[in-house]
């Protein structure tokens, strides 16, 4: 599982420069990898760069985040490759939240990152995704609940036997 966003040309639906896109994440210390694509070597981690193809052409680029890490890395990665795409000429879009970003918009990105994230891990049982602390301090866990209930339920039905013993008894 992953988080992709999408570096675009400024207009859907025009061609888009993929030729300058690659020239700078080369610059960036982008490694090609032998099955196609890049690895972007960051600070908080690696992000895996892809082309995005549609009928045979190069209509965008990816750039996979791993969902397995902090949000430091999303951060990063929206902060550099905000400062990529206005090299480019390019807009870096994010699909999840289905608009366009700019350096600024980090914390919004990690904050989707953080809930697929914890989808990933909750619903899907990807173990991979983000470890999310899922205990709460408030109240009992549902299995202790369980167990007490059943504890007082018994409890008051052998409180019950023995009444209705001295009842019939006495």
């Amino acid at each position: 599982m992953r988080y992709d966003l999408l570096l675009q040309s400024m207009v859907p639906g025009t061609p888009f420069d993929s030729a300058r896109v690659d020239a700078l994440l080369e610059a960036r210390g982008a490694k090609a990898q032998p099955g196609g694509g890049r690895t972007w070597l960051l600070e908080n981690g690696a992000v895996e760069v892809h082309p995005l193809r549609e009928g045979g052409q190069w209509v965008a680029t990816e750039v996979r985040i791993p969902l397995e890490h902090q949000s430091e890395l999303v951060r990063e990665v929206v902060s550099k490759g905000a400062e990529l795409a206005r090299e480019a000429e390019v807009r870096l879009f994010d699909p999840q939240l289905g608009r366009e970003l700019n350096a600024h918009d980090d914390g919004v990105v990690a904050d989707q990152y953080e809930r697929t994230a914890r989808y990933a891990g909750e619903m899907l049982g990807v173990g991979s995704a983000m470890p999310i602390d899922t205990s709460t301090s408030e109240g009992f866990q549902p299995t202790t609940k369980f167990v007490l209930g059943v504890g007082i339920f018994f409890t008051l039905l052998y409180l019950l036997v023995s009444w209705m013993n001295t009842q019939l008894g006495g």
